[in-house]
């Protein structure tokens, strides 16, 4: 089952990663200050699923890779660099799939 882990980084703030059922990493998360702020946002990321909370991009070395966005456009969270565009859309549609009922792991 996939789920969310919150995590705090080394300078302590708060951020998420959110991990298929295989355990491999979707998205890792903007860091918060707060551990609230860091909740918030993993309930933002559990609810903008839609196509058009998802940016396509590609890294100065041509590698796809996504962002998911909230309605308000900021970045949720950002992939890993994948091998093709199609691998890339795979990932997209595993955060669609899996993020709404994602258990979260503090």
């Amino acid at each position: 089952m996939s789920k969310y882990v919150v995590k705090k980084a080394t300078n302590g703030q708060f951020f998420w990663v959110l991990k298929a059922g295989n355990g491999e990493t979707l998205l890792t998360s903007e860091t918060y200050t707060t551990k609230q702020g860091c909740l918030q946002g993993i309930s933002s990321s559990k609810n903008c699923v839609s196509d058009t909370n998802f940016r396509r991009l590609s890294s100065a070395r041509m590698e796809p890779y996504f962002t998911q966005v909230a309605n308000n456009y900021q970045v949720l969270g950002t992939s890993e660099m994948y091998s093709s565009s199609y691998a890339r859309d795979q990932g997209i549609e595993s955060v669609k799939r899996n993020a709404p009922n994602a258990q979260v792991e503090d």
